[in-house]
């Protein structure tokens, strides 16, 4: 079996791993009962991959949420829904690999389901371009979004990208304007919408899929205007800033929760969603019928109305701020 990537942080646990399967090698080749050994050592590992994760800094936190392999959309896709039949096209002639969705059913619920798709080695990032969608990527979210609402059926997206693809061909296609009419319809729509960010959610690329009566964010994904190598390059014409730069973005779960830009933290296993992917999609699940639940009880108009003063009140807080700042002065 291949051995799990190891991020730099995770390496002490590296020897204790080893030991933990020295041991059971030895028990499998003999009968040698090494069952209180073998549960010590776990014990420990567990309780020091607790205080390693329950510690981890910004910087390290892009780390996890970029980790290769971190569930993805269609990983979750297969958890939660009971049937699930994707769905290709923007009906422009394209059917972008890095943005998938289609409709499926939660228990007796059906739901319009929608994500960013990264891939799992070189070559699937390569087809997937590294879950940085075109705009034949988001007009495909959009013309699924536009089923959703026909057919009175709740949204349910998942966030897990370093921001739209910026190369030329994606300009000259229409990729700010792609995005611009998704933020711009997806405040009309007549359906709950439920945003996840399951991984790395960066820029317009993010904010494309994450108009939502709801943004729900994994405890160790991050969400932020720009990823701190390009803030650093920007502000101090050097990307190793960058742990200073995702410091001060304020891009953890925790940071976002406490200014009002996400609504609930879900929590991850012991390591991190990749060590216990099923685990991370139950805790998902849960999440969302619960969000779902709430948000149905709602009419249409109230549902509509609550979602634009969500995204109003985001900032008011800096904007009154400054008021009092020159008010003082």
């Amino acid at each position: 079996m291949a051995r799990r990537p190891l991020l730099e942080f995770e390496k002490p646990l590296v020897e204790l791993e080893e030991q933990i399967e020295q041991i059971r090698q030895l028990a499998k080749d003999s009968e040698v009962d090494v069952s209180q050994q073998l549960l010590q050592l776990e014990t420990l590992a567990a309780r020091r991959r607790e205080e390693i994760f329950s510690n981890l800094t910004p910087a390290q936190k892009i780390q996890v949420a970029r980790h290769p392999q971190r569930p993805s959309t269609l990983d979750y896709i297969q958890v939660l829904t009971d049937e699930f039949i994707e769905l290709h096209g923007d009906r422009r002639g394209s059917d972008d690999q890095a943005l998938v969705g289609g409709v499926g059913r939660i228990g007796d619920q059906g739901v319009v389901l929608l994500g960013h798709q990264k891939g799992r080695d070189t070559k699937e990032n390569v087809a997937r371009n590294f879950g940085m969608a075109s705009p034949g990527g988001y007009r495909k979210a959009m013309r699924l979004m536009e089923h959703a609402d026909r057919f009175r059926l709740p949204i349910l997206s998942f966030i897990d990208t370093p921001g739209a693809y910026a190369g030329l061909l994606a300009e000259e296609q229409g990729q700010g304007e792609a995005i611009a009419v998704n933020l711009r319809e997806m405040f009309r729509l007549r359906v709950p919408i439920l945003a996840t960010v399951i991984g790395e959610g960066g820029s317009g690329g993010a904010l494309g899929i994450g108009v939502a009566d709801r943004l729900l964010m994994f405890q160790h994904s991050v969400y932020t205007v720009a990823s701190p190598e390009a803030c650093a390059s920007i502000l101090w014409r050097d990307a190793g800033k960058a742990p200073v730069a995702a410091e001060a973005l304020k891009i953890t779960a925790p940071d976002l929760l406490k200014l009002g830009i996400i609504d609930e933290i879900i929590p991850e296993p012991s390591g991190g969603n990749h060590w216990a992917p099923r685990q991370a999609a139950e805790n998902l699940k849960g999440a969302l019928l619960q969000q779902l639940a709430a948000l149905k009880a709602l009419s249409e108009e109230a549902l509509v109305e609550q979602r634009y003063a969500k995204f109003r009140r985001m900032g008011r807080f800096l904007e009154s701020g400054a008021q009092d700042a020159s008010l003082s002065s």
